[in-house]
């Protein structure tokens, strides 16, 4: 038992050793890249848990798991399809809109629900699948490391089924009925569907990556022209360009509960932004993560849960209190019945809500706000050393600046790609509200039950209005289109930019200073800078380019332009200054 002890404490000491130089060395934006040093770390620390832990009865039982499916009936669908981009099954619709977001509308017990989804999403499930699964078998290429990987998972997610309402279970697995057969040796279907729910939150507990660095705000009474309750989110989870393309609206009509608009994409059955018909509105925010030794619920299934039984505030916080998380969450919860927001700040081991006083407003970046964290040093340290206070400030100056906010100047405020005063910050500067990587944009009316959607690139595409009163009512049955387009607010004019193009330019041009065995001429160096030139990232680019070189007068000076920029965070000015301390002491 000693020894076991001490294998975990080391273990644990692995791996927060490695998160935090992958914090350190974290790069611009999101993606499954470690070092070559974090790599060592996290295999070892797999390969320990895959010795210790494999044979374990928990593992067994979890992988064995299938969830009871015997109380509901079930019709297998056959699908009609209509053309290339509009499907059918009795009353459960697939279509793709002129702005390009998949609409699915699915009625049906929980089992019922799986299959109507799986069937009509299924090539699009499919492709998200190798989409995501590609990325991480860039990430491990080695298949004896792979198979270590999978080890791992089994063993992280055995409690997980413990976690998750038995009817999701059998949503999932309907909807796993229509899982690709090629990654089966990642884990079965049911599984392997499970383990996908979970995989925003293992990547936030496991690497402290902030997938979901999000911005949201509420403002009603005095704050919106009509005084309604207006809500506003960026949802900036990248797991690159290709996954974002297929957006799905869900509408769903549940057997038992309320029917809910949830905005994510195909193979999604939790809830990363939406709304249902009662007006209940749900977002979530990543917050500072201690790293659990096990997956329990995850957050998208908390605010699913929300969303499908929830009327009001209270009801919410009820549901929220009662489930076992595994990462650090902030959900905004929007009510038409309260006419009110509120922030629920959830953890494995704490629970707060904050709710605010005189003032009809309230912001959500990625640290905590109310009095149960007052003095978590892992909140402390996220409000000192991140881009979340930034971002809030910014959204405190923008409500300066627009007195009564509307639908489309909530858009303005989404799309807003600058700093304190106006600064310019670069593009993709984390410190902006929109860090042009988010999957998703959303606009919520609860009172007037009006959803706002955006569509691609990022939050600039066009946003159409969904009315869910309509939609879940014979009106959209007579009318057959899902949105209410006299609505909808115009795209950015950014996107027709010749900023906008060279900042797609850098994007690609950026990912190739990854590969150590690059070289790159002077001429190009600059040309890459002047694709972003108000974006530290360039520079602290070129100052390691030329510092692996050898070039270490160069690398000075591009280190040094660098700290002249607005930089994203703590640990990325430290980084700099440490490859100055080296340099100087190479120069001497």
């Amino acid at each position: 038992m000693k020894v076991k002890n001490n294998s975990k404490a080391n273990m644990r000491s692995v791996i927060l050793n490695g998160a935090r130089r992958n914090e350190e060395s974290r790069i611009w934006r999101i993606d499954f890249s470690f070092r070559r040093n974090d790599k060592r770390l996290f295999f070892l620390f797999l390969s320990l848990f895959f010795i210790l832990n494999l044979t374990s009865c928990g593992i067994r039982k979890s992988i064995k798991h299938i969830p009871d499916i015997s109380q509901y009936s079930l019709e297998i669908p056959k699908v009609n399809k209509i053309n290339d981009s509009t499907f059918s099954f009795n009353q459960n619709y697939l279509t793709k809109n002129k702005q390009q977001l998949w609409e699915l509308y699915i009625k049906g017990n929980p089992l019922q629900l799986g299959y109507n989804n799986g069937a009509l999403i299924q090539n699009l499930m499919q492709k998200q699948e190798e989409i995501f699964f590609s990325k991480v078998e860039g990430f491990v290429p080695s298949k004896f490391k792979q198979k270590l990987l999978r080890g791992f998972l089994k063993w992280y997610n055995r409690k997980m089924y413990l976690n998750v309402r038995e009817d999701y279970q059998a949503e999932l697995y309907g909807l796993s009925r229509y899982s690709s057969d090629k990654y089966d040796f990642i884990a079965p279907k049911y599984l392997r569907s499970l383990y996908l729910h979970g995989a925003h939150d293992i990547g936030h507990a496991m690497q402290d990556l902030m997938m979901v660095g999000c911005t949201s705000l509420a403002v009603w009474n005095e704050n919106t022209e009509d005084g309604d309750l207006l809500i506003g989110r960026n949802f900036d989870f990248y797991v690159g360009d290709d996954f974002a393309k297929n957006k799905l609206i869900e509408f769903v009509e549940p057997e038992n509960g309320i029917p809910y608009l949830s905005v994510s994409w195909p193979g999604m059955i939790g809830v990363v932004s939406g709304m249902n018909k009662e007006g209940i509105t749900v977002t979530i925010n990543a917050g500072k993560s201690k790293i659990p030794w096990s997956a329990k619920t995850p957050i998208s299934f908390v605010t699913r849960e929300i969303l499908q039984f929830a009327k009001n505030i209270d009801q919410a916080i009820a549901i929220a209190k009662k489930r076992k998380v595994f990462v650090s969450e902030s959900i905004l919860v929007g009510s038409a019945n309260d006419k009110n927001a509120v922030i629920i700040e959830v953890s494995p081991d704490n629970f707060g809500v904050y709710k605010v006083e005189n003032t009809s407003r309230v912001f959500c970046t990625n640290h905590f706000q109310s009095d149960a964290y007052k003095n978590d040093k892992r909140n402390q340290k996220q409000i000192a050393e991140s881009h979340s206070e930034y971002r809030y400030e910014k959204l405190e100056e923008l409500l300066q600046e627009n007195k009564k906010l509307n639908p489309e100047k909530m858009a303005s405020i989404l799309r807003d790609k600058s700093g304190l005063k106006d600064e310019k910050i670069g593009y993709g500067n984390e410190k902006a509200i929109n860090q042009l990587l988010a999957h998703h944009a959303v606009i919520f009316s609860p009172q007037k039950r009006l959803v706002w959607v955006s569509s691609n690139p990022y939050q600039l595409g066009e946003f159409v209005c969904y009315d869910l009163n309509e939609i879940f009512s014979d009106k959209r049955l007579k009318s057959g289109e899902f949105a209410k387009s006299d609505l909808n607010i115009t795209k950015d004019y950014f996107v027709d930019s010749q900023d906008f193009k060279n900042y797609e330019e850098f994007k690609k041009i950026n990912s190739q200073f990854d590969d150590e065995k690059k070289n790159f001429s002077e001429e190009f160096i600059d040309h890459y800078q002047s694709l972003n030139p108000d974006f530290w990232l360039v520079y602290y680019q070129s100052g390691k380019y030329y510092f692996k070189q050898k070039e270490y007068s160069k690398a000075k000076i591009e280190f040094e332009k660098a700290l002249t920029k607005e930089i994203t965070t703590i640990p990325d000015r430290e980084s700099i200054q440490k490859y100055l301390k080296k340099i100087n002491k190479y120069l001497k």
